[in-house]
């Protein structure tokens, strides 16, 4: 019998859980909880719509410098429209671009091609924006997911 593992919920370390809330809000994200338990210890929940994965922001609930984490990626169908609509919200998004090594995403601009991939492939095209404090995301187009 095979357990079932399922990625639930990713810390991302903040300096302003504030600007940080207001951010990913204006992102699209959801708020699922808010919760201190003193001037210590506060946890965000927010999840990205559509998405079974949330992020948790807040203090003291981790050790992890504001600003540390890379390569999130948001599985969107059409990267550009997704980006369209980022910037819409205010959000500064890269132009999209492809790589030149082919299917994946190299994490240095010295990889990327500006526009979607011209082919259209699946896990080829994207975009980047980073939050206040510096976390790096990237839009990644799928249109269709395999599965096992």
């Amino acid at each position: 019998m095979r357990v079932e593992l399922r990625l639930e919920l990713i810390v991302v370390p903040v300096s302003d859980v504030d600007r940080a809330k207001a951010f990913y809000k204006a992102v699209g994200f959801v708020e699922d909880i808010d919760f201190a338990s003193g001037p210590d210890f506060r946890v965000v929940r927010l999840t990205p719509p559509g998405s079974s994965t949330s992020i948790l922001i807040g203090m003291g609930i981790t050790d992890a410098e504001p600003g540390s984490v890379e390569g999130l990626h948001l599985l969107v169908h059409d990267v550009e429209a997704a980006r369209a609509d980022l910037v819409f919200r205010g959000i500064d998004v890269t132009e999209v671009f492809h790589d030149v090594g082919g299917v994946f995403y190299h994490a240095s601009p010295t990889w990327e091609v500006p526009g979607p991939d011209p082919g259209g492939r699946d896990n080829a095209s994207f975009a980047r924006f980073v939050d206040p404090d510096g976390n790096r995301w990237v839009l990644h187009e799928m249109r269709r997911r395999t599965t096992s």
